[in-house]
C-alpha cells in the first residue's frame, strides 16, 4: 500500500492485510456455493457458517453503534443486515448490498490455482468469492471503522448481505421487505457488486440493464399436424412468437421498442 497523510487513507493502509486480506482469505476457503448449485445447503451449514465467518472479522474491528439481524422467513435464504448507527446529529440514511453466496467452481484453474484456495499473485488475489462478492462487507466495515479511528462523523449506516444473488435472488424483495423497518428510507444506496473496466480509478455503475425471464405457449391446433399436408394454413408457431418478441425490441438492433422504454431521472452527481 502507498503512505497517505489522509487519516482515512493511512488507518486503511495499516489494517489492509490483518482487517481485509486475511478474511477475504478465509472466506475464499469457506466452500459455500449459492444454493442453486448446492442440492445439500439446507443441512450441510454452509451459508451459516459463511455468514459466521463475516460476523467474528466484522465484530473483530469493534466498531461503535453496530448490530447485527440475520432474517430468515420458513422457506427462504437468510439476508444479514448490519446498522452502523449514525455520528450525534446524522440525519442521513445510507443503505449498501453485498452478498455471501459464490458461484460455481467452474472448470480451467491454472496450475497452482484452485477455487478454495486463495493464492495472490502481484496485486490480485485469485479464488471463487474473492471478486464476486466476498470483499463487499469487508470493504464496507474497514471504511465505517475507519471513519470512526479518524474521529470524522457519518451517517446511519445499514449493510444487507445477501445468500442467494447467484441463484437469481428469488427471495430478495421479500427479505427486504421484512427488513424494511431495520432498513428504513434509504437517502443514498451503493450496490458493492459490480465491474470495473480498469484498475486506475474508481467506476461508479449509475444503472445496469435488467433480465426477464418468461414462459411463453403458443398453440395453434387441438393435434399435432404434418407440415406438408397443412404448412402455410395452418399458423406457424413459432413465427408468432417471432412477432411477439419483435415487439419487444428491434431484432436486427436490439434496440428496446418505446413503448417498453424505462423512464429515469438523471443520474445525480457524486
Amino acid at each position: 500500500m502507498v503512505e497517505s497523510h489522509d487519516p482515512l487513507a493511512a488507518y486503511v493502509d495499516e489494517h489492509f492485510e490483518a482487517d481485509f486480506v486475511k478474511h477475504l482469505q478465509d472466506f475464499v476457503r469457506h466452500p459455500n456455493l449459492t444454493p442453486m448449485v448446492d442440492p445439500d445447503y439446507q443441512t450441510n451449514g454452509l451459508v451459516e457458517g459463511a455468514i459466521e465467518l463475516v460476523d467474528k472479522a466484522i465484530q473483530g474491528l469493534q466498531i461503535k453503534g453496530i448490530s447485527r439481524t440475520v432474517i430468515k422467513p420458513a422457506g427462504m435464504n437468510p439476508l444479514v443486515v448490519y446498522v452502523v448507527e449514525g455520528s450525534e446529529g446524522a440525519t442521513k440514511n445510507v443503505m449498501m448490498y453485498g452478498h455471501l453466496d459464490k458461484q460455481p467452481y467452474g472448470p480451467g484453474w491454472e496450475e497452482g490455482l484452485s477455487p478454495t484456495d486463495p493464492v495472490i499473485r502481484g496485486e490480485f488475489m485469485y479464488g471463487r468469492g474473492s471478486a464476486d462478492d466476498g470483499y463487499s462487507a469487508f470493504a464496507c466495515m474497514l471504511a465505517v471503522k475507519a471513519v470512526q479511528q479518524s474521529g470524522q462523523k457519518h451517517p446511519r449506516i445499514v449493510l444487507t448481505l445477501e445468500t442467494e444473488e447467484e441463484s437469481g435472488s428469488p427471495s430478495l424483495l421479500s427479505l427486504l421487505k421484512e427488513a424494511e423497518p431495520l432498513i428504513g428510507k434509504p437517502d443514498a444506496m451503493l450496490c458493492m457488486d459490480s465491474g470495473a473496466l480498469d484498475y486506475e480509478q474508481l467506476w461508479l455503475t449509475s444503472s445496469l440493464r435488467g433480465i426477464c425471464i418468461v414462459d411463453v405457449t403458443v398453440e395453434a391446433g387441438t393435434a399435432g399436424y404434418h407440415s406438408g399436408e397443412v404448412g402455410g394454413v395452418v399458423p406457424e408457431t413459432f413465427r408468432i412468437v417471432r412477432q411477439l418478441l419483435n415487439r419487444l425490441d428491434d431484432p436486427v438492433t436490439g434496440q428496446v421498442t418505446q413503448e417498453f422504454q424505462v423512464q429515469h431521472e438523471a443520474v445525480p452527481r457524486v
